[in-house]
């Protein structure tokens, strides 16, 4: 027996506002950030060592406010068996998701609940360590029972009911360890947004197009929605040096209205973009399903800012999205995204998750690939989100190669940064956008 004996923090901010790294409509001069976590036990043994380590991703200020979440758990854990809590993740899971004080801070939205996925990371990627296994071939080894128990249901079934999902888990069974050989063999598809951010001059758009074709990628996405005329000509570029067949997504990122942005995306529609990210509020259901009507057959992708399973099942039911973009940290951890993975298998729409930022691609890659072995089979429309930023700061950093994500054989989520980069980069009031002297502030 081990015990959780601490549970350290950090706020972690790098200061991507000065390159302009990671700008759009809504988000001119993101800091890309981290609030960090790490679990550490008294273990003894073999597992002597071994801490579960992930994070809440951030743009900047607020970050301290993620931080003070993440410490506001720490009672919850000090002093817990550390094999009983990661034996069974789905009780551990609803045990803090379903603790009454925390959940009126939200109820399972918002600073709180995303705190509470961080830990609940954290805790998958101690058990995947402890198993010796990265964690998307640890999750493809659970039984469908297993898995199922560690989904909460509540709210779902008029969707999906516990029956629904171990049928869709046990058809996906047979066929996992061919899957697993196919995955190591040819990785899983990316696409890249690296040339797309709003700050980039048009050379610069012009150049990454260029070393995106050039990498191999068959995607790439564009920020747009602070200037109609702005996004015409950057699409104009891109089109330029891709060819009229390239898939170019686009990006708004919450910046319109209903009427606006069903206007503003099919004024863009002589571009043949590949979806219309995040078009309005992520809230709202009924206007994305309103845009999605509005501008078809231009798919509309949303999720990164979604906060929970139910909004998702609400989407879903509305037909308000067909690419499904989970994120690896806004909602409850791992156990919540199964549930997304889950409802989007149900319904039959693709899912193509929400990366860049600070060790994203790291984390969600996991989730991506244990969907294609144990959940849908397939990777068809499929591919993860790349943004070439921040990698070398992680233990066990992503490796895309061929446009293709090389699927992690480290044990664990992936999501452990270097001891030296997190002493570097703690924040202490030193970067211009997160201190609020930027314009935007």
């Amino acid at each position: 027996m081990s015990t959780i004996v601490a549970v350290d923090t950090r706020d972690v901010r790098f200061p991507t506002s000065l390159s302009l790294d990671g700008s759009d409509a809504m988000n001119p001069d993101p800091d890309y950030s981290a609030a960090y976590v790490s679990i550490r036990t008294d273990a003894a043994d073999e597992n002597a060592g071994l801490t579960g380590d992930a994070f809440v991703f951030t743009i900047g200020r607020g970050n301290d406010v993620q931080v003070a979440a993440l410490d506001a758990l720490r009672d919850h854990l000090i002093g817990q068996d550390a094999e009983a809590l990661v034996a069974d993740m789905g009780e551990a899971s609803r045990r803090l998701i379903h603790d009454s004080q925390l959940r009126w801070l939200g109820p399972e939205k918002g600073v709180m609940h995303m705190a509470i996925g961080a830990v609940v990371n954290a805790l998958w990627d101690l058990r995947a360590k402890r198993a010796g296994q990265p964690l998307w071939l640890h999750l493809s080894s659970l039984s469908p029972e297993e898995l199922v128990s560690l989904v909460d249901f509540r709210y779902l079934t008029d969707a999906l009911t516990h029956e629904q999902a171990l049928a869709i888990l046990r058809a996906a069974e047979p066929g996992r360890a061919e899957r697993i050989e196919v995955l190591k063999r040819e990785g899983y598809p990316a696409y890249t947004t690296s040339p797309g951010w709003l700050g980039y001059s048009d050379e610069k758009l012009a150049r990454l197009c260029r070393e995106a074709v050039e990498a191999g990628f068959e995607q790439i996405k564009l920020k747009v929605g602070a200037d109609l005329a702005d996004d015409i000509r950057r699409f104009r570029i891109a089109r330029e040096v891709l060819g009229a067949n390239f898939p170019i997504a686009m990006d708004a990122n919450q910046r319109w209205d209903v009427a606006e942005a069903i206007e503003w995306v099919n004024a863009l529609a002589e571009f043949d973009p590949a979806w219309i990210e995040e078009p309005t509020s992520p809230d709202d259901i009924l206007g994305h399903a309103a845009i999605a009507r509005g501008v078809a057959p231009i798919p509309v992708a949303t999720g990164e800012h979604v906060q929970n399973r139910v909004i998702f099942k609400q989407m879903l039911q509305a037909q308000s999205l067909q690419v499904m973009q989970i994120d690896a940290t806004r909602v409850g951890g791992v156990n919540e995204n199964i549930a997304n993975l889950l409802l989007a298998a149900k319904f039959g729409v693709r899912v193509c998750p929400h990366a860049g930022g600070v060790g994203l691609c790291e984390a969600v890659q996991h989730l991506s690939m244990f969907d294609f072995v144990a959940v849908t089979g397939t990777m068809e429309g499929r591919m993860i989100e790349y943004v070439d930023h921040l990698h070398e700061h992680f233990v066990t950093p992503v490796v895309v190669r061929n446009a293709r994500y090389v699927p992690p054989t480290a044990p664990g989520g992936g999501t452990e940064m270097w001891p030296a980069s997190l002493d570097e980069f703690e924040w202490h009031g030193s970067h211009a956008a997160s201190e609020g002297t930027d314009a935007s502030a």
